[in-house]
């Protein structure tokens, strides 16, 4: 096998990003996606949508599914299996920790190895080199798995399997939690006149900023929710699956319930494949 090689599997917005750079990076990239897209390069990534030819013979695979149905589909087919033998997986897919030891499991049995390795940021980010990488798993994979890693972003070790999927969650639930408190707060602002400017340099000046509240204030005043770098629809099974997560290990999840009703409510109105600002659209109704 050769172990400056590797197959990406899924390529959506963030798998191609990632592929692409890992190509630009100097790594053979082999590609494969389950349907056929037509804003795929394949000449540029080396894509199948046979999963074997896709693989060949490539050490490491780097998995960008969608949810843990579409890993279970790809990884954990019974035709799939053999495929792992002597290869690590990373998986980056935003699951569940027990979706992952789950696909741990099979993949072990299987005779290869398995990397949990979801990331934060976005396809800018994957472009950039600078995503950063949420690890679970054995600290020899993450050493193997280093060069491919380090032409991503920055690694943070989180522990054993399933807690780097637990970390990726409770990231992804402050996006949508701190999402929803801004267009709350940005809500009022505008609805009682007052200078969206002025209330926002109090606010950066204060304990209360987060970064994040820029990055999406101008498609929230604008409205303008299209060109997506992370969808609605993907903020709305992400925010499912911590209070899957959280609410057997004791925590409460009650203000979730109503985020995710919110969420839901903006999917139904049309915002699915919208950036996840859309959240604001729900939020705060146009007038």
């Amino acid at each position: 096998m050769q172990t400056e090689s590797i197959a990406v599997l899924g390529l959506g917005l963030m798998g191609q990003a990632i592929a692409q750079r890992l190509g630009a990076q100097g790594f053979h990239v082999s590609g494969y996606n389950r349907s056929l897209r037509e804003d795929i390069d394949s000449t540029a990534l080396n894509v199948s949508q046979d999963l074997t030819t896709a693989v060949g013979d490539a050490a490491f695979v780097w998995v960008m599914l969608a949810d843990f149905a579409a890993c279970e589909a790809v990884l954990g087919a019974e035709s799939a299996l053999p495929l792992w033998r002597d290869r690590l997986v990373i998986n980056a897919a935003t699951i569940a920790p027990e979706e992952s030891r789950t696909l741990a499991a099979a993949i072990r049995n299987a005779g290869g190895r398995y990397l949990e390795a979801p990331v934060l940021g976005s396809t800018p980010q994957a472009a950039s080199g600078t995503l950063q990488i949420l690890l679970g798993g054995d600290p020899a994979d993450i050493a193997a798995a280093t060069p491919f890693l380090s032409a991503l972003g920055t690694p943070a070790h989180f522990g054993f399997i399933g807690q780097g999927a637990a970390a990726k969650l409770a990231m992804n639930q402050l996006i949508g939690s701190l999402t929803a408190a801004f267009s709350m707060s940005l809500g009022l602002i505008q609805r009682e006149s007052v200078s969206v400017e002025t209330f926002m340099a109090t606010l950066r000046d204060s304990a209360l900023y987060a970064p994040t509240f820029d990055k999406k204030l101008d498609r929230m005043t604008e409205r303008h929710f299209t060109e997506a770098n992370f969808p609605l629809k993907h903020l709305l099974k992400d925010i499912r699956l911590f209070k899957t997560a959280a609410d057997p290990r004791g925590v409460d999840t009650r203000l979730i319930d109503t985020l995710a009703l919110v969420l839901e409510q903006g999917v139904q109105a049309g915002h699915a494949d919208d950036d996840y600002s859309a959240l604001f659209d729900t939020i705060v109704r146009a007038e």
